[in-house]
């Protein structure tokens, strides 16, 4: 049986600070513009919502990262 090999977000996108959310996510986030964590403290769970690829477990882990810095999404 092949085993996958699971990849890191800075793995897969080297100048990427977010932590490993899963490919579709990543991919969303920075066909969007982002690539930094402190660049999503200014845009809403619902906006990033809105991309193709990010889901709740995105937004989970990308909150308790931004709490884990002392920040937020924007407008919480």
């Amino acid at each position: 049986m092949k085993q996958e090999s699971y990849e890191t977000a800075q793995n897969l996108t080297p100048d990427c600070d977010f932590p490993n959310i899963g490919r579709p996510a990543l991919n969303a986030l920075t066909e969007a513009g982002y690539t930094k964590l402190s660049q999503l403290t200014k845009v809403s769970e619902k906006e990033l919502l809105r991309l193709h690829g990010v889901g709740p477990k995105a937004i989970r882990i990308l909150a308790e990262a931004l709490a884990a810095g002392g920040n937020s999404f924007a407008g919480q």
